[in-house]
């Protein structure tokens, strides 16, 4: 039974990053003006990582009795998206508040790569453990 939920988890986590990252943050971007899906998403992305951080807390921790491996992998995705919340997410934010585009493209890049780091992650500990 824990195994299963450790593995309902990470397929919400896999599910949940995929459709934000893919659905909602496009959709917003071709629905909406730049000036408004900007702010839009800049205040979504907190919740986001709120969700990433409950999501892969709470499935290596399920992991934790069963697959360590998995649970360690889970905790990483767990660390690096406290990282990516607290000091990328503001840098990020400040880039775009104090117009350094260069410097908005490089931690957005950065920001991008760790969400997609984190969905290939969560992929491999579902497929490792179906």
């Amino acid at each position: 039974m824990i195994d299963s939920i450790a593995l309902l988890l990470t397929a919400l986590l896999f599910g949940g990053m995929t459709l934000y990252s893919f659905g909602f943050a496009a959709f917003v971007f071709s629905a909406l003006p730049v000036e408004t899906a900007s702010p839009l998403l800049r205040r979504a992305f907190p919740h986001f990582y709120l969700f990433v951080l409950g999501v892969s807390g709470a499935s290596g921790v399920f992991f934790a009795f069963k697959d360590w491996l998995s649970a360690a992998v889970m905790f990483g995705v767990f660390a690096t998206t406290v990282l990516a919340r607290q000091i990328l997410m503001p840098a990020i934010n400040a880039a775009t508040d104090s117009g350094t585009k260069r410097r908005f493209k490089l931690l957005h890049t950065l920001s991008v790569l760790t969400t997609l780091g984190h969905i290939i992650l969560a992929a491999w500990v579902l497929l490792r453990t179906i």
